[in-house]
C-alpha cells in the first residue's frame, strides 16, 4: 500500500510540474492543482493514519494524530482559494494580451521577430 500512495503522490508532482513549466495557461492552473493534490496526499501519507483510531490520547490503544488531518483542510481551503485567484488572473491576462500563453506573447510574434533579427544581419 506504502508503495501505491509513493506512485501516486510521484505521478501527481511529476504531473503537476511538468504542466506548470508548460507555456498555455490552461495547463499551468491544471499543474497547481495537481501539484496541490500531491502535497495534501503527502501530509496524509506522513499522518500515519490509523483506522477506527481516536483523536484523543488515553481513550484507546492505537491513536490518531489530528494534525496531518488539520494541515490538508487547510491546504485544500487555501489551494482552492489560490485556484481561484489565478483562474481569474490568467482570464484577466487573456482578455488583456488577446492570447492564452503565459508570457504574454505568442508563438508566431516569437517566429517574427526572430525573423526580423536574421534578416537585419
Amino acid at each position: 500500500m506504502e508503495l501505491i500512495a509513493a506512485l501516486v503522490i510521484g505521478v501527481l508532482t511529476a504531473t503537476g510540474v511538468y504542466m506548470i513549466l508548460r507555456a498555455r495557461i490552461f495547463p499551468v492552473v491544471m499543474g497547481l492543482t495537481l501539484l496541490s493534490y500531491g502535497v495534501n496526499l503527502f501530509l496524509f501519507a506522513t499522518g500515519r493514519l490509523v483506522t477506527g483510531g481516536q483523536a484523543i490520547l488515553g481513550t484507546s490503544e492505537a491513536y490518531s494524530d489530528p494534525l496531518p488531518q488539520a494541515l490538508v483542510l487547510t491546504a485544500i481551503v487555501i489551494g482552492f482559494a489560490m485556484t481561484a485567484f489565478v483562474v481569474v488572473l490568467s482570464l484577466r491576462s487573456q482578455a488583456d494580451n488577446h492570447n492564452d500563453h503565459v508570457d504574454g506573447r505568442s508563438h508566431t510574434a516569437r517566429e517574427e521577430r526572430s525573423a526580423d533579427k536574421e534578416s537585419a544581419q
